[in-house]
């Protein structure tokens, strides 16, 4: 299984959802199920490294991050395994523009527990980098217990 977080430069949000959910993976035992990526919907800054304020939210929490941005690209939306979770409304239609409707896309919060926010702003401009930790990590742990529940049936069903 493969999760593809998506989100517009892929230097601020995804990456800090890429890097908070490989954490949580990681404590849960699961690096050998589940496989953890992100990536833009924009080209700007692919080769660069997560941004600043990123770094230093999940450095804070003890979480570290090596990657470098990329942008999507069609084998990310063909492989039927990978659930491609974007951290806005805006991203989710340009993916489904570029590519078409798929299954298993999702918004990150749509498995969050606090439901008085839908999407994950973007730091970038308003450098509330904290805020989207938190909204993040609260969606990555709702998006775990989620592919916990589909790993055990999966399990069970074989």
């Amino acid at each position: 299984m493969r999760i593809l977080f998506l989100c517009l430069g892929n230097i601020c949000r995804s990456p800090m959802a890429e890097a908070i959910f490989q954490n949580l993976i990681n404590n849960s035992g699961l690096e050998t199920s589940i496989s953890v990526d992100s990536a833009g919907t924009a080209n700007w800054n692919v080769g660069q490294t997560a941004h600043f304020g990123t770094l230093e939210v999940l450095k804070s929490y003890g979480i570290k991050y090596h990657g470098y941005a990329r942008q999507i690209n069609a084998q990310d939306v063909d492989d039927h395994l990978t659930y491609i979770v974007a951290m806005d409304n805006n991203n989710l239609r340009t993916l489904r523009h570029r590519f078409g409707h798929r299954q298993n896309t999702y918004l990150l919060l749509d498995f969050a527990k606090d439901t008085s926010v839908t999407e994950v702003p973007d730091p970038f401009y308003s450098n509330n980098f904290d805020f989207v930790y938190h909204l993040i990590a609260d969606g990555c742990l709702g998006l775990l217990s989620h592919l916990k529940q589909q790993l055990e049936q999966t399990n069970l069903d074989n």
